[in-house]
């Protein structure tokens, strides 16, 4: 061991292998970023991704779709409310395959990337009328993730449900639901979907 580190201090670089390049933000590309990791393992065809998701996306000016490889491409847009309207709209799917959506703000490199969160709608079940309302869904979901509110009561509507926004980690399975405490009487199993 000792004679790896003697040979390891001998190693240096050279004049022009060392210090003496800075690249400032004004050399940084323009554009706003989704990295995106596709769960599947089917090699991922770029040109069919790109022709699938231009008219769902209704991008202004289009996007790139470069890839990064094991199955990850780099979405760039020219327009940051754009990748904000994209994320909205989770989850994103392709070829029965979920993308799991991050972005990427060019500091660090793309295998950094955790690609472990989606957001979805998840069904709360089994609630009593009383308590068949947004707030009181939101609370039980805490449980799931991150509770993302909703600024429109038609859209937690369900009929026999309620639906709330959820960012999830998907490594995980989702849980089948939660005992519900109702007062300090009562227990209701309510089931997740």
């Amino acid at each position: 061991m000792d004679e790896l580190t003697s040979n390891w201090n001998r190693l240096t670089l050279s004049d022009r292998e060392g210090p003496g390049c800075c690249l400032d933000n004004e050399l940084s590309s323009q554009e706003f970023f989704l990295a995106t990791k596709f769960l599947t393992k089917r090699a991922i065809n770029v040109d069919a991704i790109a022709k699938t998701f231009t008219p769902l996306w209704r991008s202004r000016n289009g996007f790139q779709v470069p890839n990064l490889g094991n199955h990850m491409v780099l979405f760039g847009f020219d327009n940051e409310k754009e990748v904000d309207k994209v994320i909205q709209s989770e989850p994103w799917s392709f070829d029965k395959h979920l993308m799991v959506l991050e972005r990427y703000n060019k500091n660090n490199l793309v295998e950094e990337l955790q690609f472990n969160k989606t957001t979805f709608w998840v069904q709360v079940h089994g609630l009593s009328i009383k308590f068949m309302n947004a707030r009181a869904a939101e609370k039980i979901c805490e449980i799931l993730g991150t509770v993302l509110p909703s600024t429109n009561p038609k859209e937690t509507e369900g009929g026999s449900f309620v639906r709330i926004k959820v960012s999830l980690d998907v490594t995980i399975p989702l849980c089948r639901g939660r005992l519900v405490s109702i007062g300090r009487d009562k227990e209701v199993w309510v089931s997740f979907k």
